[in-house]
């Protein structure tokens, strides 16, 4: 009996010598890219993250690859709604009508790369010839791609390069999680506008800071001619601009007036004349200053022509012919009178409006 159990016993021994012998021979298999060396400073930038939008950018950029002595002749994306379990691709992404923006930096040879669209889950690119190592920083930017179709969602993508110009042999691997996002619409409604206003004094095109209303000519004389200034200032955003009108009537005491320059003209003095013009250097006499602001509004011609004075009511003195930023005019008056003008106080009331072409 103990004979038996000895020869047993050896006879168990070397069948498991040889199980292990045979065991240890058989080739070891790689199923998965677990051995790939996973890639650092990753990122996929989307240029548009709207839920379902189409013709959407998606760039791919890394450090340098762990894996730089080996040809990359192969890259991948696959785009997943989980990292956990099988790999399923977000419903709406699709990369059917994707296209390469241009050739890939850092991936080796500078051109020879093409799209794959043949897998609509996975953003892929290739180069069969490709023969030089990876170097540097990679840039990958894929054109006309579809988004997931879900707002604010989350979902994924496993980037791996491969030695393999059909997405086999696996080097370098890494994940990266992005998102889609509600589109927000803000909104502003402009009105349409006319800003204008009338005073002796004006800061700049600041209508709030207008003032003054009585233009003082002083003594009339028949040896010199009197002066004086008003300011107005517009802007509006009116698609034909706008236009200033000058209304009124001449300077007036009782029953008498001092002549109107209805048909424009030069000051001259021991004459009875009253006018005004918005020219910006009038030497006879001097009076006026030249337009501010930014706007594109001008004087017309008829009030805009140096040392040429004229005042016709409900004449445009003015205008801009587009939308127009702020602008000031300084008006000049002048009144001359003869040796036989009646004495008292001469007046003129006059309003100008300004009327939007909207």
């Amino acid at each position: 009996m103990k004979t038996n159990i000895q020869k047993q016993s050896k006879f168990a021994l070397v069948r498991a010598i040889i199980l292990a012998i045979t065991v240890s021979a058989l080739p070891v298999l790689n199923i998965s890219p677990a051995s790939a060396a996973p890639i650092t400073g990753r990122s996929v930038v989307l240029s548009n993250s709207v839920g379902d939008a189409s013709g959407v950018s998606y760039a791919l950029t890394t450090a340098a690859l762990p894996t730089s002595g080996t040809i990359v002749k192969s890259v991948e994306i696959a785009f997943c709604d989980s990292l956990v379990g099988a790999c399923s691709t977000p419903a709406g992404f699709s990369a059917s009508s994707s296209t390469l923006a241009s050739q890939p930096g850092g991936l080796g040879d500078a051109s020879g790369w093409t799209v794959s669209a043949a897998t609509a889950g996975s953003l892929r690119i290739l180069n069969a010839s490709n023969a030089t190592t990876p170097s540097g920083a990679v840039t990958i930017t894929w054109n006309s791609v579809h988004n997931p179709t879900a707002t604010n969602t989350t979902f994924y993508g496993v980037i791996t390069t491969y030695s393999g110009s059909d997405w086999t042999g696996a080097l370098d691997t890494g994940s990266v999680a992005l998102s889609t996002a509600t589109q927000i619409q803000v909104a502003l409604t402009v009105n349409e506008a006319l800003t204008f206003c009338t005073g002796t004094s004006i800061t700049g095109q600041n209508c709030g800071t207008a003032s003054g209303s009585q233009v003082s000519l002083g003594d009339g004389s028949t040896t010199a001619t009197a002066t004086g200034t008003s300011i107005i200032a517009a802007s509006t955003n009116g698609n034909t601009g706008y236009s200033v009108t000058v209304n009124g009537a001449t300077l007036t005491s009782g029953a008498n007036t001092i002549t109107a320059l209805s048909s424009g003209g030069a000051s001259v003095m021991n004459s009875k004349q009253f006018g005004l013009n918005l020219a910006d250097a009038n030497t006879t006499p001097i009076v006026g200053a030249a337009k501010s602001g930014s706007g594109t509004a001008a004087a017309e011609t008829n009030y805009g022509t140096n040392d040429t004075f004229r005042f016709a009511t409900g004449e445009t003195i003015a205008s801009a012919t587009g939308p127009s930023n702020a602008n000031t005019f300084t008006v000049g008056y002048i009144a001359n009178i003869d040796g036989i003008t009646k004495p008292g106080v001469y007046t003129s009331n006059l309003t100008y409006i300004a009327t939007a072409n909207f």
